[in-house]
Parts: C-alpha cells; sequence; structure tokens
C-alpha cells in the first residue's frame, strides 16, 4: 500500500495470524456511509504497512463472513483475492447500505452501543443524533411540525398569520368554508389547539423566548481563523446576535454581511460610471443564509444550536445545524431533487420570505460566484453540520486568477511526480495561502485517488508529502 496510510474507504488488518477477532465497528461505519469500504487483509499498520499476507485465504473468507452474519442488517462482503510475492491477500469489499436501511450495527453490543461512522481512518460510535437521523429519515419525522407546547396563537404575529391564511383561502376557495379552527390545522399551522414549530418560526414574534438558540450568531474576525486578532489586539471585528422569526433573521443576517463586506468602488474608464462591486454576491449570500434557515435541522437534537455566520479575512462561512437530509450527497447538489427535512416551515417561507422553494439555491450561489468570477462555494457534510463557505477573490494577490481547475490539477500532478509538501505545492502555483490551496485543489486529487499522500519520515503530519505516481520500492 504505497499510501501507508488508511483512508475515509479503506482499513488494512493484518491476519497472518489469523482472523481479527472484532471486526465488528469497521463492518458498521463502512455499511453507514455512501460507497461503502473495502478491507485489506495482510498488511501490518504496525509495522508501517508491511506486506505480511495472510494464513489462510478459505479460512479468513469463513471467519470474517460469520462476522458479518453478527451484524443487523446482514452485511454481503464481496471478496477478492491476490498472491504477491509469495504471499495471499484478501480483499473484503462491504457495500453502503441505502440511507432507508440504516443504521447497520453488531447485534451483539446493540443499535445504540454498536453503530458506528467512518471518520477519516477512524471508526466512531455513532451519537445520539445520528442514530435519531435515520429514525426521522425512515419513518418520515417532521420536526418542523411537532408542536410548541407552552405557546399558543396569541404568540404569532396576527397580521402575518392573517395576510397568509387570506393568500391560501385566494388559492384555494373553498377554504373559506371551513372554520377557522380547521383551516389552521389544515395549514400545519395548529395541531389539536396548540401551534406548531413551523408556525412559531415564520409568524412568531419573538420565537427565541421559547427556543433561544434557534437563532444566528455571527462574527466577523480579523485574520483567516478564529483566535486571530489585528494589530491591535482586536479579534472580533463585530459580533452580533441575530433573532427574530425566519424573516427577521434573514433580514438581520444579510445586513451584517454588508455591513462587514468590503467594497470596491469600480470606474468605467469609456462612461465614467462608477459601480460599486461587493466582496461577495449578495444573491448567494442571500442563498446560503436562507437555505441554512430553512433546511437546518429543527430536532431536540440541535436545540442548542444556532446558525453561525463566520466572516474571515479570506472567506466567509454559513454553519447550519445538522448534516446533509436523506440520500442526498454533495456531489448531487444542486443537480438532483433532495428530501426536503422541513417540508411544512418550507411552504410557510416560501410566501413569507420569497424563497423560491425550487431547489434553484445551490445553482444560484454558483451561478452568482461565477458571474463575479469568484471561486466555486465550497459545500461540506460534516458529521453535525453543513457547511457553505464563499471565497472572497482577495485571498492573495495569485489566488485569484482564475487559472481553468483542470489546468491546475495538471500542473500539481506534473510538479508532484516527485514528493512535494503542501508549502512546496503552494510555492509552485504562487499560492500563499495554504489553507484555501488544500481545500480547492489537492484535497480533492487525494481523495479521487490521484494524489497519494506520503507519511513523514518523523510519522508527523506537519511535513507530509504528495506524489502523483506509485513510489517505488527502495
Amino acid at each position: 500500500m504505497d499510501r501507508k496510510a488508511e483512508t475515509q474507504n479503506v482499513e488494512v488488518k493484518s491476519a497472518h495470524l489469523g482472523c481479527p477477532k472484532r471486526l465488528y465497528d469497521t463492518l458498521s461505519s463502512f455499511s453507514n456511509q455512501n460507497g461503502g469500504g473495502v478491507i485489506v487483509f495482510g498488511l501490518d499498520e504496525s509495522q508501517s504497512f508491511e506486506a505480511v499476507g495472510v494464513y489462510d485465504l478459505q479460512d479468513l473468507q469463513k471467519k470474517v463472513t460469520e462476522q458479518c452474519q453478527q451484524m443487523a442488517p446482514p452485511v454481503r462482503a464481496v471478496f477478492t483475492m491476490a498472491h504477491w510475492r509469495g504471499k495471499d491477500f484478501l480483499a473484503a469489499e462491504i457495500p453502503g447500505l441505502d440511507y432507508a436501511d440504516r443504521p447497520c450495527y453488531y447485534k451483539g453490543a446493540g443499535r445504540i452501543r454498536g453503530s458506528f461512522i467512518r471518520t477519516g481512518d477512524a471508526d466512531l460510535p455513532m451519537t445520539d443524533y445520528e442514530l435519531y437521523s435515520f429514525e426521522a429519515f425512515r419513518k418520515r419525522i417532521r420536526d418542523d411540525e411537532r408542536t410548541v407546547d407552552r405557546a399558543s396563537v396569541e404568540v404569532l404575529d396576527q397580521k402575518r398569520l392573517s395576510q397568509y391564511v387570506e393568500e391560501k383561502k385566494k388559492n384555494h376557495p373553498k377554504f373559506s368554508m371551513l372554520p377557522e379552527p380547521v383551516i389552521l390545522d389544515m395549514l400545519n399551522i395548529t395541531r389539536n389547539g396548540k401551534i406548531t414549530l413551523a408556525a412559531l418560526l415564520n409568524f412568531g414574534i419573538y420565537p427565541q423566548s421559547f427556543f433561544p438558540q434557534f437563532a444566528i450568531t455571527a462574527i466577523a474576525v480579523a485574520g483567516y481563523e478564529i483566535g486571530d486578532a489585528d494589530r491591535e489586539g482586536l479579534r472580533f471585528i463585530d459580533n452580533e446576535r441575530i433573532e427574530g422569526n425566519l424573516e427577521d433573521m434573514m433580514e438581520g443576517a444579510l445586513s451584517f454581511c454588508r455591513r462587514n463586506m468590503k467594497v470596491r468602488t469600480v470606474i468605467d474608464p469609456e462612461t465614467g460610471a462608477r459601480n460599486d462591486r461587493t466582496e461577495y454576491p449578495m444573491a448567494a449570500v442571500r442563498e446560503a443564509v436562507l437555505n441554512s434557515l430553512i433546511h437546518r435541522d429543527y430536532s431536540i437534537y440541535t436545540e442548542g444550536t444556532p446558525i453561525q455566520i463566520d466572516f474571515f479575512k479570506n472567506r466567509l462561512e454559513i454553519h447550519s445545524p445538522g448534516g446533509l437530509y436523506g440520500r442526498l450527497t454533495i456531489d448531487e447538489l444542486g443537480k438532483a431533487r433532495p428530501d426536503l427535512r422541513n417540508p411544512t416551515l418550507a411552504v410557510m417561507a416560501e410566501m413569507m420570505t420569497e424563497s423560491e422553494n425550487r431547489y434553484s439555491g445551490i445553482p444560484t450561489m454558483r451561478k452568482a460566484m461565477a458571474a463575479m468570477k469568484l471561486p466555486e462555494p465550497l459545500f461540506e457534510n460534516r458529521r453535525d453540520e453543513f457547511v457553505v463557505t464563499l471565497f472572497n477573490g482577495e485571498l492573495e494577490e495569485k489566488d485569484h486568477e482564475f487559472i481553468p481547475s483542470g489546468s491546475t490539477e495538471d500542473m500539481i500532478l506534473a510538479y508532484c511526480l516527485t514528493p512535494r509538501t503542501k508549502k512546496e505545492i503552494a510555492g509552485f502555483l504562487g499560492m500563499k495561502t495554504t489553507w484555501y490551496m488544500m481545500k480547492r485543489y489537492v484535497e480533492p486529487l487525494v481523495n479521487q485517488g490521484k494524489l497519494q499522500v506520503v507519511p513523514a519520515l518523523d510519522g508527523g503530519r506537519r511535513n507530509l508529502k504528495y506524489c502523483s505516481s506509485v513510489l517505488r520500492e527502495k
């Protein structure tokens, strides 16, 4: 194994002395991710991934299959055998389960303790929230329709509520024939006389009196990371907590963003007309904020987590509690029709916040950034949050020359025929901001298998190198 490292979808096991006794954690984590993973038997991680081979191909397959049968649902591994330099090796391909069938767990430990998720090269126990996410999708639990016990219709903005109901009556005239309580129930505003969370967030006068953290916290940082300070020691240039209903929070967030954006004035050399260009396209910022408000997780597991907006010197980040919902993957964003986590809230917000609710948010962000010749937005699905990052084009002088990505990738691959550190790659490209360079170019190439990670001699991570060719054994 040339990388001498495990990855998100590759686990190595030494099996020259017998079958590993506990494969359950890896069987679970691979089954619970898109694309599954592969367990390679015959490499010893403790000996720098030395090729030690396996003790017996036939018996190893039998014992691995026995462990697969201890999983719920049972894992159906696909085996591949290889013979190299007089030694036998075995690969077990573990398919990823359909989202509705997850989690896969070890029956001996039970669903709560036996469910794992893959993070990098580690198998980590699933949190209560991660387990709930699978259950909520499978059972179609709608957290936006749960009732708010301490609230009644009186805590809603009656004018806004009346406008919404009248608009629905106009579109559906027969609604007028029904009693008002029935109309409110049919519109998902109430359930058995109690208001729903969707109604509180869209029409509430002050929703945060019931859910203090269903809000937005926004900061502007002087440097590139939280904790960086300016010359006067100031860490936060701006810091605000944004509250209210969804419309109030959206307007407050956009106001915060405008206030903290740099604005360039461009003079047309022919007409002399003045044009002000914001640091980020407001269309992209609006869609990112709106998506976070409408599609965040509103379950009891995220009640203590607000949406976070972070302004840095080179980028803007919007953190939304809860990962992507359902089967949707990062690669499918803006292309496939997603499962809606909060359909009732989204329908109400379509009128109250003028959101289109037509799955156009991601394409709009991409088009707006491209129109200003800025880098494409970065979308990240983390364990407990979804993050949108917009880069401002002022990363460093050469970071925004907008070399076509294919050309830049080819340059990196050619340069890394000899193993290079991230600082060397950044210097070669003329980029001083290694953080952006790693996120935009190097990490995607590693994930695609085009670049290999070469461990440092001291075993640390600081001096890792990257190579685009298979290293020859010395």
